[in-house]
């Protein structure tokens, strides 16, 4: 088969796969646009994983070859150029929504010329240079997210990455036949093998969950001044392009979406209005009000005592009561000790149950004993008793401990303490009965004896 007859074999196959996908996305298209809801968010979850997306993808594509660039490149050695053609196959994994690896495999032409022809003999007239190339390539879709339809419909993407080229350069030259740049090798191999740079831009329109029609534009720098068979501008580098028009077809179970054309926000959106989740949100309010009364039962407090209707024993208690715990009223007991006869000097002075601590209302009688004792500039015997509770010799030291308690109040307020005399009876010499407890109080007690 020579080269002619495969290049209409090749530009066939294609022509008869570019049909074939369209009809197949018009039959998808009709199945698909009965639902009201994409198939992505009926199995695809937001933070599900790759392994749920179909995720690889081979696509095929024809076009047109030039050497001339978008971003200003002309025509390499040569002032001149014709457009050939070029066609390509590639692998393509996508990584996330917006990012892939894509490996391509391209072939063509590419041709130049001199124009007008140059007449001096060797000048060169034009070139005709048959190339493969393979790279690999990141691609970045710019809009993976469609705003308006559920499904991402159209991807513009921008590509670039990196391989090698092996090209053989045909050279024709004025009075000369065509040669090849490069001499043959001992195999009898024409090509040249040079470091490649792709980058480009182009756009998918999804067909169907299957296909999609994919338009593109690469340009293509060779690390080599070579390219055209012609280093006449060396160290300067030579270039070529390629548009191209082809079909991407989707690899994988048709039960799992594409990654490529999923809209995560349509995901999102689905997943919130999800007829479950919303059943568990309204559980959810329902336990969580059921939580809001039984706290509110628990503040409850319907008499104001500061304990809740819960806890309250004794509900209704009147406003200002001194309540405990429970809410019932606290009833204090009376104060067992006698009432403090007058504020007259020299009246006995009363403490507390095994206490040597003076008590605040005996302050007056003190002070009035105090201040005669210091007009009249006497002496006095201090004398302290106890009730009969405990041992005697308990007693005793208690009762010269309040009998000095005494005297300490009364040097403290301007008595001379050498005319202050303290003694301590203990127990003895009770002046009411120990058997009772209000003779035993009336016991508890220091009493006043004039020198």
């Amino acid at each position: 088969m020579n080269y002619s007859t495969l290049k209409k074999t090749v530009a066939l196959s294609f022509a008869s796969l570019m049909v074939a996908g369209l009809s197949q996305a018009q039959t998808d298209s009709t199945k698909t646009t009965a639902t009201t809801t994409s198939s992505e968010t009926q199995t695809a979850k937001v933070f599900g994983g790759l392994g749920q997306y179909r995720k690889f993808s081979i696509g095929i594509n024809g076009g047109v070859t030039s050497p001339v660039i978008a971003t200003g490149g002309r025509n390499n050695d040569f002032n001149s150029h014709s457009v050939s053609y070029g066609y390509g196959i590639y692998l393509k994994e996508q990584l996330a929504h917006s990012f892939a690896l894509q490996l391509d495999v391209t072939g063509g032409k590419v041709k130049g010329k001199n124009d007008p022809a140059p007449t001096a003999t060797g000048d060169y007239v034009s070139y005709d240079t048959r190339f493969w190339q393979a790279s690999l390539s990141a691609v970045v879709n710019v809009a993976t997210i469609d705003f308006i339809r559920r499904k991402n419909a159209v991807n513009f993407y921008l590509k670039g990455g990196a391989g090698m080229a092996f090209y053989d350069p045909k050279v024709t030259r004025v009075g000369a036949d065509e040669f090849h740049f490069h001499n043959p090798t001992s195999s009898g191999s024409h090509y040249v093998k040079e470091f490649v740079v792709p980058v480009g831009a182009g756009v998918k329109f999804r067909l169907s969950d299957a296909v999609a029609l994919d338009l593109g534009y690469t340009q293509t720098y060779v690390d080599a001044d070579n390219f055209d068979g012609y280093n006449k501008s060396y160290p300067t580098k030579d270039h070529y392009s390629y548009a191209y028009a082809g079909l991407a077809f989707t690899l994988g179970s048709k039960s799992k979406p594409v990654l490529e054309w999923v809209n995560p926000v349509a995901m999102m959106y689905d997943e919130l209005y999800d007829a479950a989740l919303r059943q568990e949100v309204e559980a959810l309010k329902g336990r969580v009000a059921n939580v809001e009364t039984a706290v509110n039962d628990l503040k409850k407090d319907s008499d104001g005592d500061g304990v809740a209707d819960q806890f309250d024993k004794c509900p209704g208690t009147a406003a200002g009561s001194v309540v405990d715990g429970s809410g019932c009223v606290i009833v204090f007991p009376k104060d067992t000790v006698a009432a403090a006869p007058a504020a007259a000097a020299y009246s006995n002075i009363q403490f507390e149950f095994d206490s040597s601590v003076l008590r605040t209302s005996s302050y007056p009688v003190l002070d009035a004993t105090s201040a005669d004792l210091r007009s009249s500039g006497s002496a006095i015997e201090v004398d302290g008793f106890a009730s009969s509770e405990g041992t005697a010799a308990h007693n005793l030291s208690l009762s010269k401990d309040r009998a000095n308690s005494v005297k300490t109040y009364l040097v403290n307020s301007g008595v001379d303490a050498k005319k202050v005399k303290v003694k301590g009876y203990g127990e003895t010499n009770p002046i009411a009965d120990n058997s009772t407890e209000e003779g035993r109080v009336l016991n508890r007690r220091v009493q006043f004896k004039k020198k």
